[in-house]
Parts: C-alpha cells; sequence; structure tokens
C-alpha cells in the first residue's frame, strides 16, 4: 500500500524541458496531420462517444480534426453578445454543445474574427454565423432583456 506521506521529487528544470519537448511535439502532429485523436481509444469507444454527442462518428473525428481551439470564436461572440459562456454551458449543456459542434465546423471564421476585432459581430452575426438561429431562439426564451 503507497504511503501517502511519501513526497515524490520535483525537478522544475527537467518538467520544463519535458513539457517543452511535449508542446513541440503536439505542434509539429498538429501541423503536419500526424494527429489522430481516437488513437488510443477502441472503434467501440469512438463510437460511444459519438453516441453521447449525438453526432455521426465521421463528424466526432472531422470535428476532432480541427484542434483544440476550433470553438474559440465563440465565447468571444457569447460575450460580444451579453452572454456569460460559463453561465450558458452550466445552464444548457446540450445547447452549449451544439453551438460549439456548429462554430468548429464554421467556414466564416475570418469574418467572424473582424466582426470581433471590429466590435459590430452583435451588430452583424445573423449575416454569418451558423449559430444565429440558435441563439436568437435562446434570446426569445429568456426574453427581450436578455441581450444588450
Amino acid at each position: 500500500m503507497p504511503d501517502p506521506e511519501v513526497h515524490q521529487p520535483n525537478y522544475p528544470t527537467i518538467d520544463f524541458v519535458v513539457n517543452a519537448i511535449a508542446g513541440w511535439v503536439n505542434k509539429y502532429r498538429q501541423k503536419f496531420g500526424v494527429q489522430d485523436e481516437f488513437g488510443y481509444c477502441s472503434p467501440d469507444q469512438v463510437m460511444q462517444i459519438a453516441k453521447d454527442l449525438g453526432v455521426p462518428v465521421g463528424e466526432l473525428r472531422a470535428l476532432a480534426a480541427k484542434g483544440p481551439g476550433a470553438a474559440d470564436l465563440l465565447e468571444k461572440m457569447l460575450i460580444e453578445l451579453c452572454v456569460d459562456p460559463a453561465a450558458l454551458a452550466k445552464a444548457n449543456p446540450a445547447v452549449m454543445r451544439d453551438l460549439q459542434r456548429l462554430c468548429v465546423a464554421c467556414s466564416q471564421k475570418e469574418r467572424c474574427k473582424h466582426e470581433l476585432k471590429e466590435g459590430t459581430a452583435a451588430q452583424h452575426f445573423h449575416e454569418f454565423c451558423p449559430n444565429a438561429f440558435t441563439l436568437d431562439a435562446l434570446f426569445a426564451q429568456r426574453g427581450p432583456s436578455s441581450r444588450h
């Protein structure tokens, strides 16, 4: 039985080097498409993940291949629309997952970045955002004072 009082040695220099190498390897794999997000999962596990998320396996693989930051613009857009992303995720996780899924697959990321940078996203998101319909339904559900 392991002793809970046993102290693990700490080597900050080695930890730094190992983390730097791991980060470099991950960037390399991502840049050259060598990554397989589900490489350590059995086909049954991948199918179960897809089922839990309510998406086909092919779509799950395509979404995962976009990388971990593929839905980062969603949080910025929600904030621009005066919606607290954390509160939305807690209150309605299924809606948040759907918003993230559409954001990951969106082909208008450059326009979104531009509108967010210019501070005009809240006025123009209906023109380019695949989440506009869901966001409008969310605002309607909360009432007229839920936004701006």
